[in-house]
């Protein structure tokens, strides 16, 4: 191949210096005629040819064949689509007799000439102020608690103003895209009327033709609580929400980069909201590059649907309570109480709880864990139990390290001089049920005054109480008593009253 240098050189040594073809030749070490052709062609570079639109002509008649069924592919997903080594075998089989190399060349180009002619061509979307949203998820490294962390970062995005909200959380489930949507809709004052997704698998159950889609009933019940309809990308078409797409990369850049170090996700999620303000404060609209973000968006904001109040965030997992008291999610186990072993209760799972609920009534709530094989534990939980099985309080899992009020701590330190020491306390504890952690906690600390810290005691100062309370409770104030006398109207018109029914009863 020669260089623009090297035919400059044999024209400068030609024209100007009056040498001859063969002392160029000799000199550069080129060959006579190449010199001949660069001098007789009169050109200052030298031109190629192209070999990217090959014939093949070893394909012959089999042209029309393959642009077929490359054609029908296609429309085909990516794994049921024919592989040049496929077509050739299927050539073979039908009497082609050229190379497998033709065959290659030929698919890589038509699919070169295609790919070339509309992948890369893009419309451009316009939005109306409040018309939609756009939803998306990335994924983010943080230093959490002192552990690099991998998380899932919700993204919300008003494609009018581009005012948007990152929320941070475990995982991408489907009671945190619920959440988020709350968080959002909350931050932003209001709902647009339509949200733009992709087809995650937590809200869409199954792809239909077009736009059609079948969604998961809660996340249909979320939509319609905040009054907007949900559309789901064409597949593959990611540039349908654009604008979000692009917002992961912002995201990443300006909020997560140095490595963030936070003690929790909650701190992480009041420092995005803040950064997302600051960065809508001082970001240009793209389009009116006079205005800010976050002035385009007080402009949006009188189109938003108002903001409707957080929807019931949750989904639901139907279970049976263990024999040990126990509801499964995720491999890991929360306890209810133990009257509940082996009924049918119902598991709501929330992005930072999980609430468990028999017939509409909540009987157990926990702190979600995203752990994998824990056991999480209310110790009241249990506490009827112990009543036949005492031996549970020494060494039960529930009650290792059962944390008590410092007055029932006390009591119970006191009881243990006792052989029976456990029942006795067992029998105290049981009371919490009746009256209510404060009044026995308010009991003990009576009894350790008086001195006399023993479980019939303590029961003894609790007896008065509930009889001081019915005595309250049958005992009613009137708000407005009368201001006479009512044994008057009793002494006037009660006997003629009495005599009146005895002669009724009489006749």
């Amino acid at each position: 191949m020669l260089i623009m240098e090297t035919i400059a050189k044999v024209r400068r040594l030609h024209y100007v210096e009056g040498k001859g073809f063969k002392t160029i030749a000799r000199d550069l070490r080129l060959s006579k005629n190449t010199v001949k052709s660069i001098l007789r062609s009169g050109k200052t570079k030298q031109e190629y040819q192209s070999r990217k639109n090959q014939s093949y002509p070893a394909v012959g008649d089999y042209r029309e064949i393959l642009g077929e069924r490359l054609s029908k592919d296609v429309h085909e997903p990516m794994r049921r689509r024919r592989t040049a080594k496929k077509l050739y075998c299927e050539l073979q089989s039908e009497g082609y007799e050229g190379s497998y190399d033709a065959i290659h060349g030929f698919v890589r180009q038509w699919r070169l000439e295609r790919n070339r002619s509309l992948t890369k061509a893009f419309i451009p979307l316009a939005f109306d102020a409040g018309e939609a949203f756009q939803f998306d998820w990335s994924e983010e490294e943080i230093e959490l608690a002192g552990v690099l962390t991998r998380i899932k970062v919700a993204h919300i995005r008003l494609c009018y103003s581009r005012y948007f909200l990152l929320v941070a959380y475990p995982n991408e489930q489907l009671e945190m895209v619920m959440d988020a949507h709350n968080q959002a809709f909350s931050f932003f004052g209001g709902s647009c009327r339509k949200g733009i997704y992709d087809n995650m698998k937590t809200a869409v159950k199954t792809i239909l033709l077009g736009k059609n889609r079948e969604y998961n009933p809660r996340f249909v019940q979320m939509c319609s609580h905040h009054l907007f309809e949900p559309i789901a990308c064409t597949p593959a078409a990611g540039w349908e929400k654009g604008q979000v797409e692009s917002q992961v990369k912002t995201g990443r850049y300006n909020f997560f980069s140095p490595l963030v170090k936070v003690v929790d996700l909650d701190a992480l999620n009041v420092q995005l909201q803040a950064s997302c303000v600051a960065w809508a404060k001082t970001t240009a609209h793209p389009e009116w590059k006079t205005k800010t973000v976050l002035e385009v968006y007080q402009e949006e904001l009188v189109s938003l649907i108002p903001y409707r109040g957080p929807f019931d965030s949750y989904k639901v997992v139907h279970e049976a309570a263990s024999p040990y008291s126990f509801v499964l999610y995720a491999t890991n186990s929360y306890s209810v109480p133990v009257n509940y072993v082996g009924r049918p209760v119902q598991v709501r799972i929330y992005a930072k709880q999980i609430v468990v609920a028999y017939q509409d009534k909540i009987i157990a709530g926990h702190p979600r864990c995203f752990g994998r094989h824990q056991r999480i534990y209310d110790p009241w939980h249990y506490v009827p139990l112990l009543e036949i099985k005492p031996g549970g309080l020494r060494n039960g899992a529930p009650f290792k390290g059962f944390v008590l009020p410092s007055a029932m701590q006390n009591v119970r330190k006191q009881l243990s001089h006792y052989s029976d020491g456990d029942r006795r306390f067992i029998r105290i504890l049981l009371q919490v049920a009746q009256h209510g952690l404060q009044v026995v906690e308010a009991a003990c600390k009576t009894a350790l005054l008086q001195g006399g810290c023993n479980d019939a005691v303590i029961l003894g100062y609790l007896k008065p109480r509930v009889e001081e309370v019915l005595e309250e409770v049958l005992l009613l104030k009137l708000s407005f008593p009368p201001t006479e006398d009512c044994r008057n109207y009793n002494r006037a018109y009660l006997p003629q009253t009495m005599n009146g029914m005895e002669a009724t009863y009489a006749a």
